[in-house]
């Protein structure tokens, strides 16, 4: 009996190590597994992933964005006194201070059949003459013909032909965490292209100016006034006009004036 039960017991032990041997090479080493996982992937197509860009933007909006130069009269040659050579020389005033200041600024086309052209109102306060370059290299004389110094903004005519313009949004529609792209000439280095979100809305209300400004922490800098802030879906809501900063340079706070204020201002052109 004894050795009956002995034999079973043999039997099972050996069914079961045939089984794990069967086990064992039936299935594939993970190692090897693995080795093949990489050489396959190696060897198959890259997976094409559309790139996270805001070029198709830029590249629609940036013809309608001018670099603005200006000049101004001295405040010098406007004091009858500092025309006299001999009180120029007793207030110390050199012959270099009576020549016209040169400043610059940005701005862009809201209407190309028009020819109307939004910028800062500090830019072209006093100007004696204001040129408009365009993408192109075109150079155009400009005409102010509306202004409203409390939003700090002005509305230039160029000559219409071959222009393009960007749309004023709507409404003021736009939402604290809105990705925005602002488009200027920093520094008067040239065009350029910055990005960042809408970090606030309503800032600097005043009873004198009666709305509130747009902040971004798109880098806003010198040379930028004037300039539109963009939406992704390439409406101006905003005409960037200061800087908070105590070095005057960009620290991430930057102002605009929203779109539906420059809004009025060509409607009161255009009835």
């Amino acid at each position: 009996m004894k050795s009956a039960h002995r034999s079973v017991l043999i039997m099972v032990v050996l069914s079961i190590g045939l089984i794990g041997l069967a086990m064992l090479f039936s299935h594939q080493d993970p190692r090897t597994s693995l080795v093949q996982s990489v050489s396959n992937s190696a060897s198959a197509e890259p997976i094409p992933i559309d790139r996270l860009s805001v070029a198709p933007l830029v590249a629609k909006a940036s013809p309608a964005v001018v670099n603005i130069a200006v000049v101004q009269p001295s405040p010098y040659a406007q004091n009858p006194l500092l025309r006299d050579p001999y009180f120029r020389r007793f207030f110390g005033v050199s012959e270099g201070a009576l020549q016209p200041r040169l400043s610059a600024g940005s701005g862009v086309v809201v209407d190309a059949k028009q020819g109307l052209v939004v910028t800062n109102f500090h830019i072209v306060d006093g100007a004696s003459l204001i040129m408009v370059m365009l993408e192109d290299k075109r150079q155009l004389e400009a005409e102010l013909v509306a202004s409203n110094d409390q939003a700090d903004i002005a509305l230039l005519r160029i000559p219409s032909e071959n222009l393009t313009a960007i749309p004023l949004a709507a409404s003021d529609s736009a939402k604290v965490g809105d990705y925005v792209i602002a488009i200027g000439n920093p520094f008067g280095i040239g065009q350029s292209v910055t990005a960042g979100i809408v970090s606030a809305l309503g800032r600097g209300v005043s009873p004198e100016r009666g709305f509130g400004l747009i902040q971004t922490d798109a880098p806003i800098n010198p040379g930028n006034s004037g300039g539109p802030l963009i939406n992704m879906r390439g409406e101006v809501i905003g005409i960037n006009a200061s800087i908070l900063t105590p070095v005057h340079a960009n620290v991430g706070i930057g102002f605009a004036v929203p779109a539906s204020v420059v809004r009025e201002l060509l409607q009161s052109v255009e009835s």
